[in-house]
C-alpha cells in the first residue's frame, strides 16, 4: 500500500492481531501507547516507497511477532527509530515508557554527536555499539534483525549501487548472526532477498522454474506425506509432517557447489516430521528407512550431537517412489521452535535452564568482543568479525557434558581457552576420548575433551603456529606480551632483530632461534651449541630441551633494552575528568611524564603525551589499560 492507501487503525490492528496469536497475554495498552507515540513522532516522514513512515516500524515489529517477542520488545521495534530519524530524545523515551524499553531502543540507535574519519569506520562503530548492547541483552540484535529483514524486502527502491552495498552487508553480516543465533527462518529469509538483489539474474531463473513445477512438486510431497503418516499412524506415533520448500538461496549455493544445473537438484522440497518425544524420533528414522532406501553417507544425527547454533535434528536422505531423493527432518516440537526461532525461544524456558542455554547460545560473541578489544581500526573489526561469523564450526564436549562451540580446525588450546583462561594458560596435556594426543591434534565433532593442567605452566609461542581460534591466539599473545599487530613472521629480518637483544657470555658464535618453541623477547631462555658451532635459543619450556645434553649448554641473556622517549596520542571524548584519570593511570605504572598537550577538535579532544617507555612491551601494556577508560577512542604511538 502506498500513502493515502494506508489506513491507521487497520495498521495498528493487523498488528495487534499478530502480537496476540504468539502471546495472547501481551501488554495491548502499552504496545497501543507505542504505537500512538511513534505515529505521532513519525507524522509527515515517508519512505522511499511513498509509503508512511510509521509502515517500518510496525512491520518491524510484525516480524518480531511472528518470533512470539514480549511486550518490550515490540514496543521498542515500535520506537526504534524515534531518536535516529524523529529527533526524539533518549530521556523522553524513559519518561514514557521505562528502563528495560528505553534501553532496548538505545541498543539499536545509531552513534549521533561523534565525527568519524571514514563511513567505514562509523559502521563499524555502530556495530560494534550493537554487539555491546546485545551480549547484554540479545532483543536487541532480534530487533536489529527484523529490522533489517523489512529494509531488505523494501530495497528495491533505492539505486542500483546502493541495493547492493546493502545486500553484501546483509549476506556478509547479518544473515551468518541470524545462523549463529540459530534462527533458521530469519537466515533463509534475509539470504533469499540478497540473492535478489546481488545476482537477479539468477533469483529471476530459480523463481520462474520453481514456480513451473510447483503443482506436481507440491501433489509428490503429498503423496509422500501421506504415506509417511499413515505408516507412523499404525505404529501409535502421532507426528505433524509438511513438506518445505528449500530457501532460493540454498539452492544456489548447491548449484554453484555442485557445479549443477537446476534440473539436476532433485531436493527441492524437504520433508519434516515433528514428534512429541526424543525416543519417537528414533522410531519414526527406523519407520522412514522401511519405506524407502536410505541413501549412504546421508544421515546426520543433530539430536545427539547438535550444531554449534544449539539446532537439533535428525537430517537423513532416501529414494522416494517417485524416483528422486527426498531430505527428511525429524525433530521434537521443541527442537522445531529452536530451530525456526532459534534464541528467540529462549524466552520459552524459565529460571536458571533458560539462562544456561543461553549462556552457551551467547558464547560465540563473547569471544568476538574479547578479540575485539585488540582490534586497531574499523577495518580489520569487520574483516575479523565477517571470519569469525562465516567460520564452519564443530561442537566438542567437556569431561562433565558441557557442549563448547568451536571452529573447524580447532585444537585441544582453543578448547582449554573456551573453557577459561587459566586453563589455556596453564594447559600441559590434553586428552581426547580418553587418549592422550599432541597439544595440535585438530578436534572433531563430538569429541570429549579433557584439559591436565600445572600451576607452574605457561603459554608457549609455538602455540601461535597452531592455535585456530581469535581468543586463544589474543591470550597466548597478551600473556607472552606480544603485540597484536605483529604477525608470526618467517622472514630472516624478523629474526636477526630480535638476535640483536641476547648478548652471549661464553665463546662468541653464530646465534639462531630455535624453531620448535619460537622464543620471543622476554621469554625465559636456554641455549646450546650446535655441531657445527652455532648456538641455538631454546624457550626453558620447550620439549624438545630432554634431548640435549647438559656439556653443550651455552650461557645467553636478554640484553636490556634502553629507555627512550616516545610521543603517545590519545582520542578522547569531551567528558570532565577523563585526562586526570588518564594521567592517574600513567602515574600508577610509574612512567615518567616529559610533556603534554591537548587540542580540541568539535566533541572530541586529542591528547598528545611525550613519556619515557622502557620498551615497546610496557607500552602496549600501557595502551591496553587507557584503552579500557570510558571515553577513550584510539591509543596510538605518534612518532
Amino acid at each position: 500500500m502506498r500513502g493515502n492507501q494506508i489506513k491507521m487503525p487497520e495498521l495498528y490492528a493487523g498488528l495487534i492481531e499478530e502480537v496476540l496469536k504468539t502471546n495472547p497475554k501481551a501488554n495491548q495498552q502499552l504496545i497501543k501507547k507505542a504505537y500512538d507515540f511513534a505515529k505521532e513522532v513519525h507524522t509527515g516522514q515517508v519512505r522511499r516507497s511513498g509509503e508512511p513512515y510509521i509502515v517500518h516500524p510496525v512491520e518491524t515489529a510484525k516480524i518480531l511477532a511472528g518470533f512470539r517477542a514480549d511486550s518490550a520488545t515490540i514496543c521498542a521495534a515500535l520506537l526504534h527509530d524515534c531518536v535516529e530519524d524523529g529527533c526524539v530524545s533518549l530521556d523522553s523515551v524513559r519518561k514514557n515508557f521505562g528502563t528495560e524499553i528505553v534501553n532496548l531502543v538505545e541498543g539499536v540507535t545509531k552513534i549521533t554527536g561523534v565525527q568519524f574519519d571514514s563511513k567505514e569506520e562509523y559502521k563499524a562503530e555502530n556495530l560494534r555499539k550493537i554487539l555491546l548492547a546485545t551480549a547484554k541483552d540479545i532483543r536487541v540484535m532480534l530487533i536489529k534483525l527484523a529490522d533489517r529483514l523489512h529494509n531488505m524486502m523494501t530495497l528495491n527502491y533505492f539505486r542500483e549501487d546502493k541495493q547492493k552495498r546493502i545486500a553484501k552487508e546483509t549476506l556478509e553480516i547479518f544473515a551468518p548472526i541470524a545462523h549463529k543465533l540459530g534462527m533458521w527462518k530469519m537466515k533463509g529469509e534475509l539470504e533469499d532477498l540478497t540473492l535478489k538483489h546481488l545476482d537477479p539474474e539468477a533469483y529471476n531463473l530459480l523463481r520462474d522454474k520453481i514456480a513451473a513445477k510447483r503443482q506436481e512438486r507440491e501433489a509428490r510431497a503429498k503423496s509422500l506425506i501421506d504415506t509417511i503418516n499413515n505408516k507412523l499412524k499404525e505404529r501409535g506415533i502421532e507426528t505433524e509432517i509438511d513438506g518445505r520448500a528449500k530457501y532460493f538461496f540454498s539452492i544456489y549455493q548447491k548449484m554453484k557447489k555442485e557445479g549443477k544445473d537446476f534440473n539436476e537438484i532433485y531436493d527441492l522440497i524437504a520433508i519434516r516430521i515433528v514428534t512429541s518425544t526424543i525416543p519417537e524420533c528414533y522410531a519414526a528414522l527406523g519407520i522412514l528407512h522401511e519405506l524407502y532406501k536410505p541413501m549412504p553417507g546421508r544421515f546426520k544425527d543433530y539430536i545427539s550431537v547438535p550444531k554449534a547454533n544449539g539446532y537439533q535434528s535428525l537430517h537423513t536422505s532416501v529414494m522416494s517412489e517417485f524416483g528422486r531423493i527426498m531430505e527428511v527432518q525429524i525433530r521434537t516440537k521443541d527442537m522445531h521452535h529452536m530451530a525456526e526461532e532459534g534464541i528467540a525461544a529462549h524466552w520459552r524456558y524459565k529460571g536458571e535452564e533458560r539462562d544456561k542455554k543461553f549462556d552457551r547460545r551467547m558464547s560465540w560473541l563473547k569471544q568476538l568482543l574479547d578479540w575485539k578489544r585488540d582490534s586497531k581500526t574499523a577495518q580489520e573489526f569487520i574483516e575479523s568479525l565477517k571470519i569469525d561469523l562465516f567460520e564452519n564450526e564443530i561442537v566438542v564436549f567437556t569431561p562433565k557434558g558441557d557442549p563448547i562451540s568451536l571452529p573447524v580446525g580447532s585444537t585441544p588450546i582453543d578448547f582449554a581457552y573456551a573453557v577459561h583462561t587459566n586453563i589455556g594458560s596453564q594447559c600441559s596435556q590434553a586428552e581426547v576420548n580418553n587418549i592422550v594426543v599432541p597439544l595440535d591434534y585438530k578436534l572433531k565433532n563430538g569429541d570429549i575433551v579433557n584439559i591436565i593442567t600445572k600451576r607452574n605452566a605457561k603459554p608457549s609461542r609455538n602455540w601461535l603456529n597452531f592455535v585456530k581460534t581469535s581468543k586463544a591466539r589474543s591470550k597466548i599473545k597478551s600473556e607472552l606480551n606480544i603485540s597484536i599487530d605483529t604477525r608470526e613472521k618467517e622472514d630472516g629480518k624478523e629474526k636477526e632483530d630480535v638476535s640483536k637483544s641476547i648478548e652471549i657470555l661464553s665463546k662468541k658464535a653464530p646465534l639462531k632461534f630455535s624453531k620448535c618453541c619460537n622464543p620471543g623477547y622476554g621469554d625465559p631462555i636456554i641455549a646450546f651449541y650446535t655441531k657445527d658451532g652455532k648456538i641455538t635459543v631454546h624457550r626453558k619450556d620447550c620439549r624438545t630441551l630432554g634431548s640435549l645434553p647438559n656439556k653443550r649448554m651455552a650461557a645467553v641473556r636478554w640484553k636490556e633494552k634502553p629507555k627512550g622517549s616516545s610521543k603517545t596520542r590519545i582520542v578522547v571524548q569531551d567528558r570532565v575528568g577523563i585526562l586526570a584519570e588518564i594521567l592517574n593511570l600513567i602515574a600508577l605504572k610509574k612512567v615518567n611524564i616529559h610533556s603534554i598537550y591537548t587540542r580540541a577538535k568539535k566533541e572530541r579532544v586529542v591528547i598528545t603525551l611525550k613519556m619515557v617507555m622502557p620498551d615497546d612491551l610496557q607500552f602496549r601494556d600501557l595502551a591496553k589499560d587507557i584503552r579500557d577508560i570510558d571515553g577513550v577512542i584510539d591509543v596510538k604511538k605518534a612518532d
